[in-house]
Formats: C-alpha cells, sequence, structure tokens
C-alpha cells in the first residue's frame, strides 16, 4: 500500500504543479516576491511541452505504480480521475504546442494584469 500511496502523492503534486504553473502567476497580485517561484516554474511547463521531455515526476509516478504493482494493487480514484487530466491518451505534438501556447498566454495576460497593478500603485504613492 505504501508505493501506491506514494504514487498518488506524486499525481497529486504533479496536478498541484501543473495548476501553479498555469495560475501561480495571480500569485504575483498579492506579493510580487511570487514572480522568482512561477517565472521559472511557468518557463519550464512550456519548455516541457514544446520539447515533447517528461516532467521528472512521471518516470517517478510510474516507478511506484511499478513497485505498487509488485503488491497486487490496481487503479484506485486517483490514478482514474486525475492522472487522465494530467496524461491525456490522445497528446499529439500539436496539442503539445497548443498546451505550451495556452500556458504562455495565460501568463502573458495575468503579467498584464500585474504589472498594471504595479503601474497603478506607483501613481497613488507618486501622486
Amino acid at each position: 500500500m505504501g508505493y501506491r500511496l506514494a504514487a498518488d502523492l506524486v499525481v497529486v503534486l504533479h496536478l498541484l504543479f501543473i495548476v501553479f504553473v498555469l495560475f501561480g502567476g495571480l500569485l504575483c497580485l498579492r506579493r510580487r516576491r511570487w514572480v522568482w517561484l512561477h517565472l521559472p516554474a511557468m518557463l519550464w511547463g512550456v519548455w516541457v511541452e514544446w520539447t515533447g521531455r517528461l516532467c521528472p515526476l512521471t518516470p517517478l509516478e510510474n516507478h511506484f505504480r511499478g513497485l505498487a504493482s509488485a503488491q497486487g494493487y490496481r487503479g484506485g480514484y486517483i490514478e482514474h480521475y486525475l492522472a487522465a487530466l494530467i496524461y491525456p491518451g490522445q497528446l499529439s505534438t500539436l496539442i503539445q504546442w497548443l498546451l505550451g501556447a495556452c500556458v504562455l498566454g495565460v501568463n502573458v495576460l495575468i503579467y498584464f494584469l500585474v504589472y498594471r497593478k504595479q503601474r497603478k500603485c506607483r501613481r497613488q504613492v507618486d501622486g
């Protein structure tokens, strides 16, 4: 059971990382310091999609799933529902490029909002 739990935790961590890559820039609206963590994560996410590379969390999850199958466990809720979100079955190169462009587009919009908020705050301080 320990390996299956470890694999499920990796899937949850992977999903949280994906959400952070996509929407983590919103944290910069509250504290600009988040940009130093989010921007590299977002660029990593785009790079992984556009180059067809594997996120290191994928082989780690597969490793734990392999160890868990030796214990006789079959798929569960997390493996069935969350893994399908992270690893779509029909993932082509075109879809990966579109996903990368989506991540980039969403974050350009978010960082534009961060920039506008920062400018507005500066005007209030200077004005």
